[in-house]
């Protein structure tokens, strides 16, 4: 039979396992499965600020994903690529990472001498805390739930924790190095830049900064570049023969994105619980030395060298779900019981009958990476706008303007953008907010784009 690519995405709240196999007409998703983690543990050494999961419910939500894919195609995989949740960290012992052992579908591993993961979503570096570190050399601002900022947070407050530990990196490095039996964890650019203290230009950690202020660089993983070989599996696994190649880990946003980009006059317009409004920089695009913390646009590192804006809102679905909530809320007050999950369309259909609307909603309900005390705010309210129609149509344009204002119009004419591929759920699900795109987007838009991090982790493949 054909041979297979295995992808997999550890993501925040779920893994997915899926194989890609080639056919005449390119490549095509043959199987996946998705498990959710459950994962989220307490944190008791930076309650209630911190976020943890546990590494042993992710690596369980893995084993059954890949358990319940077909035996007869797993020992077919050649290749395997692994992507996951940026900025996070873990911490092992090289040499007593997991132990291996025999399970119903062939070997599989589960964690031994291994931390919680902390991921991008922890909080425990105040804004103070972050001021008082060294500068970085690089084009990204630090940000609380970065893996440096967090490994300096324990150095000062718990510096025990890490002298039991000799290896760090995101969940996805830690699988591949597990895989390959790394003695030293290896990591892609892109996970790299989003740890902070990263420079993308000479692709290096800032070593003498952070030497000079004691940080413990021997966790630092090696680096190299997305799409390179990290090594080969050590042993057969799941099923899956010993000595298939694994992927360096890559990061979920950039094969995400992957998995859907095609032309480079693209922009990918994602609406889940969260927005990101993507363009990829010209060829040759150098990012700038040092960070503008006011800037709403990131450079990620993509592949091959190329860079994509990002402009990345912490307001999305997010936003709307606030809303209903807030509708059920009032109703509930009011001695009335209404289901949330009634809500939704009822409000979208009385939105879709107002097509226009004076009022303004700013929704930055969640601030933003670069605006963090903004919060939302509305205007213009007039006594014959106060309908759900008219301010589910208001919220609605808000969410898309937001993201509009972090990455205006003009840039994506100036940078070749010719069409707009539309994913994510809360798009997928709510008209209002497709038609306010097209009402603010002046390109054509294409939607139903299937956004796949484990489908991209395995195309990069």
């Amino acid at each position: 039979g054909p041979t297979c690519v295995l992808g997999i995405d550890l993501g925040t709240t779920s893994v997915k396992a899926a194989l890609v196999t080639g056919t005449e007409r390119g490549l095509a998703l043959a199987q996946s499965c998705s498990r959710e983690t459950q994962a989220y543990s307490d944190s008791l050494g930076a309650a209630p600020q911190g976020m943890e999961q546990d590494v042993q419910k992710i690596m369980r939500a893995l084993n059954e994903c890949l358990a319940a894919l077909p035996q007869q195609q797993l020992q077919r995989v050649t290749h395997i690529g692994i992507s996951g949740q940026m900025h996070g960290v873990v911490f092992w012992k090289s040499d007593k990472g997991c132990k291996w052992s025999e399970g119903g579908t062939g070997p599989a591993f589960e964690p031994d001498k291994v931390s919680h993961l902390v991921t991008w979503q922890d909080s425990r570096c105040s804004p103070t805390f972050l001021s008082s570190l060294p500068l970085p050399q690089s084009h990204v601002s630090l940000a609380t739930g970065f893996g440096c900022p967090t490994v300096y947070w324990y150095l000062k407050n718990s510096p025990d924790f890490l002298k039991a530990y000799d290896a760090a990196g995101t969940i996805q490095d830690y699988v591949v190095a597990m895989l390959c039996d790394l003695k030293k964890p290896l990591m892609s650019v892109q996970n790299a830049a989003s740890w902070g203290y990263f420079n993308c230009r000479n692709k290096s950690w800032n070593t003498d900064i952070l030497q000079k202020s004691g940080f413990p660089v021997h966790l630092l993983p090696e680096v190299g570049d997305p799409g390179s070989i990290a090594g080969r599996t050590t042993c057969a696994w799941h099923g899956i023969p010993k000595g298939a190649k694994v992927g360096i880990a890559l990061g979920d946003f950039q094969c995400s994105v992957y998995s859907c980009l095609t032309e480079r006059t693209d922009a990918v317009l994602n609406i889940s619980t969260s927005a990101q409004l993507t363009i990829s920089m010209p060829l040759g695009f150098q990012p700038p030395e040092a960070p503008d913390p006011s800037s709403a646009v990131t450079y990620f590192p993509y592949f091959n060298g190329d860079y994509l804006a990002v402009a990345a809102s912490l307001n999305g679905g997010n936003v709307l779900a606030t809303f209903v909530g807030m509708v059920a809320q009032w109703a509930q007050e009011l001695g009335l019981q209404v289901q949330e999950s009634a809500i939704y369309p009822r409000i979208i259909q009385a939105a879709l009958a107002q097509k226009h609307s004076q009022l303004s909603v700013h929704p930055t309900l969640f601030g933003e990476r670069h605006l963090p005390e903004q919060l939302a705010s509305v205007s213009s309210i007039g006594a014959s706008e106060l309908s759900l129609g008219h301010v589910t149509r208001a919220l609605c344009r808000g969410l898309v303007e937001n993201l509009c204002s972090m990455l205006p119009v003009q840039q994506l004419q100036e940078t070749g953008v010719r069409r707009i591929l539309g994913s994510g759920s809360a798009l997928a699900r709510n008209e209002v907010l497709r038609q306010e795109v097209e009402r603010i987007f002046p390109f054509p838009v294409v939607y139903g784009k299937d956004v796949d991090a484990a489908v991209g982790a395995a195309m990069v493949m």
